[in-house]
């Protein structure tokens, strides 16, 4: 028996990284998955290498109607909705004066307007099953995860987009939190400190991917590399099984009286939680 069992997900960008480990660790608790990339190939290896009942939706999820068709491949794969973890996402990282119109909104639509579109959508497959329930006197609890950042939170140099659309994360939750609390649909987020993925790992020339057409580069100096290590109290960045592991937490009925948090999982470099 599985914490999980019968619990249908979407975790969105679970092809890599921290979204890989997510999907990986609800599939090992029963979980039912599906899982999301930009590109399909992908998406249909995690899904296959992931194990367990899987659906796969490809593709961006910035253009058109693909939120709307992201959840329906959960009902029509698995004929309901249990959790959703927003976690796509990508850096587009300059100073703030050297930050075109584009790059600006290309972090917002990602990181902001997509978790919206997908919450939207996911509207009448957690509301209405919770008034019936509410009317036969039972609690079921559903949960939204959304990934801020600590860039977020506390802001972050050569990042004036990306942590707008961070921080904007953290009032999207809190306001669903207050909407939809009444629902049984624990809405929290979890800000990451520096975790070792593609995002952070050194700035070279075949750390890149392809976002609508362009050539994206990423990753981060060397030298800022070492120097955010120095600064966690842990000592080193979190693998992405271990930042998974708060998403698991509030994806879990041990979650269910948290409400409407941003958990900070940093390695103690900039304390637990935040209100």
């Amino acid at each position: 028996m599985g914490v999980l069992d019968d619990k249908v997900a979407i975790v969105t960008g679970s092809a890599r990284g921290i979204g890989r480990a997510t999907a990986e660790v609800l599939s090992q608790h029963g979980a039912k998955l599906v899982v999301n990339d930009l590109d399909g190939d992908v998406a249909e290896q995690a899904a296959a290498e992931i194990g367990g009942e899987t659906a796969v939706f490809s593709g961006d999820l910035t253009k058109g109607d693909a939120p709307d068709r992201l959840v329906q491949t959960a009902i029509d794969s698995f004929g309901k909705l249990d959790i959703i973890v927003n976690n796509a996402g990508y850096t587009l990282d300059a100073p703030v004066h050297k930050i075109s119109d584009d790059w600006w909104q290309r972090m917002l639509d990602i990181h902001v307007t997509v978790p919206f579109k997908v919450i939207r959508a996911a509207a009448p497959h957690l509301r209405e099953p919770a008034k019936r329930e509410r009317e036969e006197g039972r609690e079921v609890f559903r949960k939204i995860v959304n990934v801020s950042s600590t860039s977020g939170t506390f802001g972050n140099a050569g990042q004036a987009n990306y942590a707008a659309a961070k921080s904007a994360v953290v009032g999207l939750t809190k306001t669903v939190a207050k909407e939809w609390g009444q629902f049984r649909v624990n809405v929290n987020a979890v800000a990451f400190g520096f975790v070792d993925t593609r995002l952070t790992q050194a700035k070279v020339s075949n750390n890149v991917m392809e976002v609508d057409g362009e050539t994206v580069q990423l990753g981060i100096p060397e030298q800022l590399r070492g120097m955010a290590a120095m600064l966690i109290p842990l000592g080193r960045a979190a693998s992405p099984e271990e930042a998974a592991g708060g998403v698991f937490f509030l994806c879990t009925p041990w979650s269910n009286y948290v409400h409407g948090q941003v958990l900070n999982v940093t390695g103690g470099m900039f304390g637990g939680m935040t209100t």
